[in-house]
């Protein structure tokens, strides 16, 4: 009860309220030692039975949309969820449905039906890999003969070609691939069926771009297309209008810039979201608003994070 009242005075409702946004990419069916982060089932309705006992859970468009007009009430949270994985239907929804909750899943639409990402082809590869050592060329050589250098080797990779070009880093990734003598795996993002499954459920549904570029490695054409062209297709596999974007990566300044907000205003979406942290009040810009997600799974520390980043407003990102 102490935090909720911390909470109440950090979040009032009304003209002062503040927005906190999650941010989540995949919920597992059990935990993964490679990637201790990213929370597996049971941690996630942990996580949501705190949530539902602090905060407001509002779907992000209300949160948005009660948030500009001055209605937002105290203590209000909205869940949220990027690139589009399957588990966030098999998995997440599931638990979603039994907490009463909502959560809006942006979704890049280039890796649906057998896509994978690039990053995911980077941590399978290491994930599997029969291998005790992985020449890598120019990128290195990695040891991966346990858990702990296996994550070692996927922060180095990852780091080294997340920025490179496109051709360049598809050229590095598959490199890695060949090097790790793996068949990556073809279901790990969604199908049609699953997006639609998402929506007949209740649940938010937003863009992501098509194949989840860096924008500000595009030309200005390339990456209006790729925005307006996964918002497009959403609409097609929904039949709803998609009212909400996330700029991938979503970094301002390195990731996406400016001309990338204006195009995102331009194509007439409600709001954007980024992956600053921090929390959005009615001064900030609707096309940047923040999110953040503690990974603290002690319950105390986990909700004192939240309350932390409540006093973190950001007005304006880029301009």
């Amino acid at each position: 009860m102490m935090l909720r009242s911390v909470l109440n005075q950090l979040s009032p409702s009304g003209g002062g309220a503040r927005l906190t946004i999650l941010i989540l990419h995949r919920v597992l069916d059990r935990p993964d030692p490679l990637m201790p982060d990213i929370p597996d089932a049971g941690r996630f309705a942990r996580m949501l039975s705190w949530l539902a006992s602090w905060f407001a859970v509002l779907p992000l468009a209300e949160g948005i949309s009660r948030l500009l007009d001055g209605r937002l009430p105290a203590r209000a949270l909205a869940i949220s969820f990027d690139d589009g994985y399957a588990d966030n239907a098999q998995v997440a929804l599931p638990i979603l449905k039994e907490y009463g909750a909502s959560a809006t899943f942006f979704i890049a639409t280039g890796f649906l039906d057998g896509g994978t990402m690039w990053n995911d082809r980077v941590i399978e590869s290491i994930r599997g890999t029969a291998r005790t050592m992985l020449d890598l060329g120019t990128l290195g050589q990695f040891p991966t003969g346990s858990v702990a250098e296996r994550r070692t080797a996927l922060k180095s990779v990852i780091a080294a070609v997340k920025y490179l070009d496109p051709a360049a880093r598809t050229a590095a990734v598959e490199r890695v691939v060949e090097a790790s003598g793996v068949m990556v795996p073809d279901d790990l993002m969604m199908s049609p069926e699953a997006v639609r499954s998402l929506a007949r459920a209740g649940m938010g549904i937003g863009a992501h771009t098509r194949t989840h570029p860096i924008l500000t490695r595009l030309g200005t054409a390339e990456a209006r297309a790729e925005i307006a062209g996964g918002r497009a297709e959403l609409e097609a596999i929904t039949g709803r209008r998609i009212e909400l974007f996330a700029y991938p990566n979503g970094r301002p300044g390195r990731d996406y810039g400016a001309e990338h907000v204006a195009i995102v205003r331009e194509l007439g979406f409600l709001a954007a979201v980024t992956t600053a942290a921090g929390v959005a009040t009615t001064g900030t810009d609707r096309f940047q608003l923040p999110r953040y997600t503690p990974w603290e799974q002690d319950k105390l520390r986990f909700g004192l994070r939240l309350a932390q980043n409540l006093t973190q407003i950001r007005p304006v990102m880029v301009i």
